[in-house]
């Protein structure tokens, strides 16, 4: 076993009669002893499907309470899993699992129930205490020639767990997080935020995403709290789901806080409710909140708010504001990672120019599982974000100096979504940007140059939309669709973005 698996397995052994982990769709607290056999099932139906240590697998669920018993029992075989969005499209599933050697599928019912059963992806179901049937794909063009071998555990270094994070040429990085940088990012997370036994975390973040996979779900789980892993975020039910399960923390986006200060129902229950709510904190990572927000969130909800930043690359948080000394507006100090800026060749670490951020530390990947020697230097990883950082050592997020769309934490590739969109038949050429929106921070806009120019833009607009719904995950799709004659461009005939966003902001609507 590596410590991480040992800590978690120790973690149910010790708390085998206390409820650990609720699942809030279907109302129910599962105990270490319940979540125990469920690991220990899923071990040894693995074990019989010759799923080894290396192999890759392809997770697509929904939030539900079975992801930490199948990363833990995948963990102790030695397979990494990839979680990926549950709204990705079954073309773009079966276009993941086509591209990379993955040995086994687990796909929620909607799209399991779409994929073609045969010889060669072999259709399994298993039945948890967690899951009552959770349908699996067998990829036997890997596995039928196996033999069964006895367990190769994993070491420290070997990879556990692949996360998408989007890069400005259109296809994903792959962020390869080995043992070692999960437990070591989980360590700095649970003294930082001051995490115990005594916790329990809200799960509102989706599990394909560093937030919830490690800030929540993992630091929790190994600090010995107790989590409730709802489906997805609602605003109407969290102060209820807040106070019927005593939740002590929730991590979020500043877009949720935002969606929690306007929402009546929202306000409405959390008055009802206030004297039965103990929070000790909400921690807000990903854009920087409007200092209105941040204070109006805070004296409404009488709820502290813990600001970070942090990325995929870093398993979860690389600074935050520490508990009695914060600073509104900026993303607090570094914890557990050192943290400089970039700035004409040279690295500062205090009181800095606005440079490139770059981070190292016990928790930062040295490369990507595809390697991209040009994101490191010198023994640091160079983010793409630009900031700076104050006398105090608190770092300050100016903005990014690479073009990806950040809607709601959300990281969006334009040139994926563009070459996705670029199928259409009507479209002679598109640019995907993000647009300002109060509350998302930032909406993914397609702006589309027709081949037709006498085209009724409505039924154009229409026709992508629906053409996005089906081709691209939600957070991907485009909301604003805007239409131009033309581009402008530097001398080559590259299309200069900034230019364009800039003339957008000046036009009334979208049409």
């Amino acid at each position: 076993m590596t410590e991480l698996t040992n800590q978690l397995t120790k973690q149910l052994i010790k708390d085998e009669t206390r409820n650990l982990i609720k699942d809030e769709t279907i109302d129910q607290w599962f105990t270490g002893q319940q979540l125990s056999q469920d690991v220990g099932r899923l071990h040894q139906y693995f074990l019989n499907l010759k799923i080894r240590h290396g192999d890759l697998v392809l997770v697509c669920l929904d939030n539900s309470a079975v992801y930490p018993v199948l990363t833990q029992s995948l963990w102790e075989l030695g397979a990494i899993v990839h979680p990926v969005a549950a709204t990705t499209p079954l073309a773009q599933l079966q276009a993941e699992f086509s591209e990379h050697d993955y040995s086994l599928l687990i796909a929620k019912n909607e799209l399991a129930d779409q994929i073609v059963n045969n010889e060669q992806l072999k259709r399994e179901d298993i039945c948890l205490n967690t899951f009552a049937d959770l349908p699996m794909f067998i990829n036997k063009a890997i596995t039928a020639e196996r033999e069964f071998k006895p367990l190769v555990e994993p070491n420290e270094d070997d990879l556990a767990l692949i996360l998408n994070t989007s890069g400005t040429t259109g296809k994903p990085k792959r962020v390869g997080l080995s043992h070692r940088l999960l437990i070591n990012a989980a360590t700095h997370n649970i003294a930082s935020h001051r995490m115990g036994r005594d916790d329990t975390a809200m799960i509102v973040m989706p599990m394909f995403h560093i937030n919830a996979q490690v800030m929540s779900c993992l630091s929790t789980r190994l600090s010995g709290g107790r989590l409730v892993i709802t489906a997805k975020f609602s605003a109407s039910h969290f102060w209820q789901q807040v106070s019927d399960n005593s939740v002590t923390w929730v991590s979020v986006v500043p877009t949720i806080v935002s969606i929690l200060l306007i929402n009546e129902k929202a306000t409405v229950a959390y008055d009802q409710l206030r004297n039965k709510i103990n929070l000790r904190f909400v921690r807000c990572s990903s854009f920087a909140l409007p200092e209105n927000k941040f204070r109006s969130f805070e004296e409404h909800f009488d709820t502290q708010i813990l600001e970070g930043y942090g990325m995929t690359e870093t398993a979860s948080q690389c600074t935050l504001n520490p508990f009695e000394a914060q600073k509104i507006g900026s993303a607090g100090k570094a914890v557990g990672t050192n943290v400089a800026i970039l700035v004409n060749g040279q690295f500062q670490t205090n009181d800095t120019e606005v440079g490139e951020i770059v981070v190292s530390g016990d928790h930062v990947i040295s490369d990507y599982v595809d390697s991209q020697p040009e994101s490191f230097q010198n023994g640091w990883f160079l983010t793409g974000d630009l900031g700076y950082l104050d006398e105090d050592g608190y770092l300050f997020v100016k903005g990014r100096s690479k073009d990806m769309i950040n809607r709601g934490g959300e990281k969006v590739a334009p040139a994926e979504v563009q070459s996705v969109l670029s199928q259409l038949d009507f479209i002679d050429e598109v640019a995907v940007i993000g647009m300002p929106d109060d509350l998302y921070g930032e909406t993914v806009t397609a702006v589309v140059k027709l081949k037709n120019t006498f085209a009724d833009h409505d039924e154009i607009e229409s026709q992508l939309k629906e053409y996005s719904q089906k081709n691209l995950a939600q957070f991907e799709q485009p909301t604003l669709v805007y239409f131009v004659a033309d581009f402008p461009r530097n001398p080559t005939g590259k299309i200069l973005r900034a230019q364009l966003k800039d003339e957008l902001l000046s036009v009334p609507t979208g049409k």
